[in-house]
């Protein structure tokens, strides 16, 4: 036993002289490169810098668990970050910017794809995931997110609106796409705490139901509805969107908005989910589909290991459809796309907002969460918003007609619509 553990000892000395090389031999080829403004701190005191200047620290707390620094990348060092292995003192988008730059050059950078391998998405499947997800409390969600609890990308005019301000913006900009007007009868397909159903019966005078797989969103947004006095127009229930037309029955709505929603569905299910949204609408009714799309024609995650690092800790089971994919699928269960418009610079600027408010009450958070799933969520929405800057991911808000008779849409000739906020 006394020599099981000496031989554990010496082994673990030669992992720790081993990643000290890797790490030193990285920092050097940085360094010829240009360097980053990055410095490493190993535990027996040793500093080792990869730039000329330093904005920030990496301290590490398990030198032999780093030897994929080798070959860097997103994924690994997102991990390492999350288990305690690296503590950060600086910014962390900053940080991020040096670990991308790390694995773009001497890695496993996230440009580099890997096929997708599409989940099966049965019922049970996808329950378990959006609870694991949206049922870690609304207490924790309530630290970072606005007041209305809206879990999606906001709408920014300038850029310097309020977090608040520029939900309700997206709130308005969805209504006014989906032309909402008085006794419209409204569903929307994963809800969340019910911000969209609350505004647009409050403000545009419609009668909403919205459905969630989640309890916690549930539970929230009836008694928000509650609240606000709105009981008799606005219903929210716990309902699969498979079981849509055998609760309300064919052509039960005018309009529907699906908001961050068909991530979830799955590729292969895409055009099963816009068959039963074609079925629950009128003829002429509209759709608008906001989601997170890939960049890669091809329907493949984030590499590097960042998707991988997502599916694991953030989004089980996430599956992002190219924008065509999307549309083709619309297409094929007799939609016709009026009107494409991508987000993806607000989507950015609402993750960093995001970011800010979970940092400034991060002792809160590790009191909820604890202090692993706190870096979960700090590197995750830090990272995302990195992606959105560069391009590795996209959001669309795509607006479709049913058409199930020929002829024109009910839509105006122009989109001036959309943009009149006087309307």
């Amino acid at each position: 036993m006394w020599g099981e553990a000496l031989l554990s000892r010496v082994s673990r000395r030669q992992a720790e002289r081993h990643a000290g090389v890797l790490l030193e031999e990285l920092a050097a080829r940085m360094r010829q490169r240009g360097g980053v403004p990055l410095r490493i701190e190993l535990p027996d005191g040793e500093r080792v810098d990869f730039g000329p200047s330093t904005q920030v620290t990496w301290r590490v707390r398990d030198v032999a668990r780093l030897a994929h620094l080798g070959e860097p990348s997103l994924g690994a060092l997102a991990e390492a970050y999350v288990k305690g292995t690296i503590e950060i003192e600086g910014d962390l988008m900053e940080s991020i910017r040096i670990a991308a730059t790390l694995a773009d050059s001497f890695g496993s950078p996230a440009t580099r794809r890997s096929a997708l391998i599409p989940a099966r998405h049965a019922k049970s499947d996808d329950l378990a995931d959006v609870r694991s997800h949206y049922d870690l409390g609304n207490d924790f969600y309530r630290l970072w997110l606005d007041e209305r609890m809206i879990y999606s990308c906001a709408y920014f005019e300038r850029g310097d609106e309020s977090l608040e301000q520029a939900q309700v913006a997206k709130l308005d900009h969805i209504c006014r796409k989906l032309c909402l007007a008085p006794g419209d009868r409204l569903l929307d397909v994963g809800c969340g705490w019910g911000g969209m159903v609350l505004h647009a019966a409050r403000h545009y005078g419609v009668q909403a139901v919205g459905i969630t797989l989640s309890v916690a969103q549930h539970d929230e947004a009836r008694e928000r509805i509650a609240q606000a006095g709105l009981a008799d127009r606005v219903t929210v229930e716990i309902l699969d969107y498979r079981d849509l037309e055998a609760r309300f029955g064919a052509a039960s709505f005018d309009k529907i908005s699906s908001i961050g929603m068909y991530e979830h569905v799955g590729l292969r299910r895409l055009p099963t989910y816009f068959g039963v949204l074609a079925r629950m609408l009128r003829d002429r009714g509209l759709l608008l589909n906001h989601g997170i799309s890939s960049a890669d024609v091809e329907n493949r995650p984030v590499g590097g290991g960042a998707g991988d690092f997502i599916d694991r800790y953030i989004f089980p089971g996430g599956e992002l459809p190219h924008l065509h994919t999307a549309i083709r699928d619309l297409s094929s269960q007799g939609f016709e796309v009026a009107d494409v418009e991508s987000l993806r610079p607000h989507y950015a600027l609402t993750l960093r907002r995001w970011l800010s408010r979970l940092e400034a009450r991060r002792d809160e958070a590790v009191a909820l969460v604890g202090e692993e799933r706190t870096r979960t969520w700090l590197g995750y929405l830090g990272g995302t918003s990195y992606g959105f800057d560069r391009g590795w991911i996209n959001i669309y808000q795509v607006l479709a007609s049913r058409q199930a008779a020929p002829g024109p849409t009910a839509l105006p000739l122009s989109r001036s619509w959309i943009y009149d906020a006087s309307r």
